[in-house]
């Protein structure tokens, strides 16, 4: 029998219908640009472009922090990080384990809940409260032949990261059962092949070679010319904090952005994502449960690809990196073709699925006309070191306020400049106290 929810009619009447399925599908550094229903004039994304053409594609979507583990913790919270707590990328596997979550609040409503994948907030991969069902592996895992931590035990596995997660994906959704499910599937994909130490650190910075896909692909996209922005390769100007001298690195420029080849694997990784995102949606055709699941597609975080001169790089409060794609397929929510263009975030994903398990009243993004973006600074990279900010957005403006560093304050016309190529935090008529008046704000309401 399927589990039902309340909900109003438009005569005021209380009504029953089944709470929907919930499939979250989380992309590591998949920036908001690289999808064929987001602009990309050749990426081969089928299965994520039916997601747009038959529900929503947002067309202004961010992460509150561009930074992996923060990200994860707040699209699984709906807070920020200065509220959860999961502030950088160190080894906060014990906090994980206490955090609140949507899909716990969900399992413990009656769903039957899976998290498969990255989890990566340490490298502890022993199961977390509230799923009834764990596949996961040790922080950023291996591209190939990992060893998976299934419901607590190890197993070894033979085969390519991103197509075994699908397959345990399509596992569980097939399974045969009376009440709702939800499933959270993180890729490790579009992230490259490295070891990462308890304190976050890294020995390489992101070579082509070190971005792993399926060989299948090798050949794809060989013959097509990478596009680029008209701030690639560009050193920064009037943007004091990256342009200060770092021992051992060349100034940002051209001679630092990102190279084609780099591109072009992250874009062949994309294509086993969207690959096995199909046959997530051939599955729920297949058991009839396609159209009473939501299916939200969407990433941590976005990334530079020489913007700036800034290579394999996050982190920074530019739209490169807290632009997200998000495209949600749910008929009893969006109308095909639907494009939302309210400021929707990450820590929006929360009330979204609570409200339409009907655990809570809201089941639509709020309204607003500003939002936060913040940073803790890490170690992790010389290249930002002490460069922790706190950023607010409007429609027009963006004000980046950088917490440890002073007189580098950044403040952007984003109708005027789309690209942040022109700092004019100090120019006559820039309204840098009303900016900086509605950060304090919104950090007191996010805050609550």
């Amino acid at each position: 029998m399927l589990s039902r929810r309340r909900f109003l009619s438009s005569s005021g009447a209380a009504l029953l219908a089944p709470r929907p399925n919930i499939v979250f599908v989380l992309v590591d550094d998949l920036r908001f640009d690289e999808l064929g229903c987001t602009g990309h004039p050749f990426a081969q994304t089928p299965n994520a472009d039916r997601l747009a053409r038959e529900g929503a594609n947002f067309s202004n979507a961010f992460a509150v922090t561009p930074l992996c583990s923060p990200s994860r913790a707040s699209f699984l919270t709906g807070q920020y990080p200065h509220t959860h707590g999961i502030v950088d990328n160190t080894d906060r596997s014990a906090q994980s384990h206490r955090l609140h979550t949507w899909p716990r609040q969900l399992h413990d409503a009656g769903y039957d809940t899976a998290f498969i994948g990255k989890w990566h907030m340490g490298n502890d991969d022993s199961p977390r409260p509230g799923f009834s069902h764990w596949v996961s592996f040790p922080g950023q895992g291996e591209s190939t032949n990992p060893k998976l931590n299934i419901n607590g035990r190890s197993q070894e596995t033979r085969g390519y990261i991103t197509d075994i997660l699908s397959e345990q994906a399509v596992n569980f959704l097939q399974q045969k059962r009376e009440k709702p499910f939800c499933l959270w599937l993180a890729h490790k994909a579009i992230h490259p092949n490295i070891q990462q130490a308890a304190d976050g650190s890294i020995t390489s910075f992101g070579k082509a070679e070190e971005f792993i896909f399926a060989e299948r692909h090798k050949r794809l996209y060989a013959n097509d010319r990478i596009p680029h922005r008209p701030n690639y390769a560009k050193p920064p100007l009037h943007k004091p904090a990256l342009e200060r001298s770092v021992e051992g690195f060349p100034p940002l420029g051209a001679a630092t952005a990102t190279d084609d080849a780099t591109i072009r694997n992250r874009m062949r990784m994309t294509k086993a994502i969207d690959e096995g995102l199909g046959s997530i949606l051939q599955t729920l055709e297949r058991t009839g449960q396609l159209d009473n699941t939501a299916v939200i597609f969407t990433s941590d975080h976005g990334y530079f690809y020489g913007e700036h001169g800034l290579n394999w790089e996050r982190r920074l409060a530019y739209e490169e990196t807290i632009r997200i794609p998000l495209l949600i397929r749910y008929p009893a929510q969006y109308r095909a073709r639907t494009r939302p263009d309210g400021f929707t975030l990450s820590v929006d994903i929360a009330s979204l699925c609570l409200g339409w398990a009907g655990l809570r009243p809201q089941s639509a993004p709020p309204r607003r006309d500003a939002f936060l973006i913040e940073y803790f600074s890490d170690r992790v990279f010389p290249r930002i070191r002490n460069m922790g900010y706190q950023a607010v957005r409007t429609s027009r403006w963006k004000y980046i306020h950088y917490t440890e560093l002073a007189d580098s304050d950044e403040l952007y016309d984003l109708q005027a400049d789309p690209y942040e190529m022109d700092n004019v935090i100090g120019r006559r008529g820039a309204p840098v106290v009303e900016m900086h008046q509605r950060l304090q704000q919104l950090l007191k309401e996010t805050s609550a």
